[in-house]
């Protein structure tokens, strides 16, 4: 048997085991998680438009720095939401893989 170092102890390091295979070659492959969203943004901007637009008297409420023209504000945020058709987010991690298309 060899005696390995502390270090490599420490780290949960696994030598070669008898019959010269590895730990690694002996556990069985890990499986990567692939996660693919398709998010329609148009559609559901229509369907909650015209609550924003119902609602938006009520940003008359908030102080004067942050919302001074209500309508103008949804209409803003509206576009700004519109503006993300065609957007893909990738996320790759050693685990998974997070795929998000925004159209």
């Amino acid at each position: 048997m060899i005696a390995y170092p502390p270090a490599l102890r420490r780290s949960g390091f696994v030598g070669p085991r008898e019959g010269g295979e590895s730990a690694r070659a002996q556990t069985p492959p890990h499986r990567r998680v692939v996660v693919r969203l398709w998010l329609p943004m148009t559609p559901i901007f229509l369907i909650l438009a015209p609550f924003a637009i119902l609602l938006a008297p009520l940003l008359y409420g908030v102080p004067r720095p942050y919302c001074e023209r209500p309508f103008a504000t949804v209409f803003g945020v509206g576009a700004l939401l519109l503006s993300l058709g065609g957007a893909v987010v990738d996320v790759d991690t050693p685990e998974a893989l997070v795929r998000i298309r925004i159209f």
